[in-house]
């Protein structure tokens, strides 16, 4: 499928063309693609840069999902992704892609344009849940509140009612003291 404005190495310009058309100034990198200078940014665009890397049956998540929302400027050096599909298929072998097996329930996925993201909610929960397993995650959740204040209450309220998870307590505990001191 072609789109207006995304370009991918052998679709309409080949890998050199799209180079030079970068080293021009005319096309900037995004994902796995190229976008004109002038086009602006949006989620729709990111998501879409990473249609050729992510099957169907793989949701971003987690940094990656941050950055496809728009709440952080840079995408991750490795996208994480965690399965979707029922059941388990193929390990991934892409070392530029950090699996995780655990399944997502659908109620946290988002599908924008033909790519899986979790949803900004389940998002935050994930990087709060892994700041507290001891990952460097305070910066990526800074961002998504700076981005979106009124998710550390709603992402504490769906933590809550959810099922079990690890660090469960301790991220509704973080969440909650956010909305008191925001």
């Amino acid at each position: 499928m072609s789109w207006p404005f995304l370009y991918f190495a052998d679709e309409r310009l080949s890998a050199a063309e799209l180079s030079a058309a970068r080293l021009d100034g005319d096309l900037v990198e995004i994902g796995e693609g190229y976008m004109p200078t002038d086009a602006v940014e949006t989620r729709e665009l990111r998501a879409g840069s990473l249609r050729t890397r992510i099957p169907a049956t793989l949701a971003l998540t987690r940094a990656s999902a941050a950055w496809i929302h728009g709440a952080v400027a840079d995408p991750p050096p490795r996208h994480i992704v965690q399965r979707t599909a029922p059941r388990r298929g193929n390990y991934v072998r892409d070392l530029r892609l950090d699996y995780r097996d655990q399944r997502i329930a659908p109620a946290d996925v988002l599908w924008i344009t033909g790519v899986a993201v979790t949803t900004p909610a389940r998002t935050l929960a994930d990087l709060v849940r892994d700041l507290h397993a001891g990952e460097a995650t305070l910066p990526l959740i800074d961002a998504m509140l700076a981005w979106r204040p009124e998710l550390a209450a709603a992402t504490a309220d769906a933590l809550d009612a959810g099922a079990a998870l690890h660090y469960k307590r301790p991220a509704v505990r973080f969440l909650r003291a956010r909305v008191r001191t925001t």
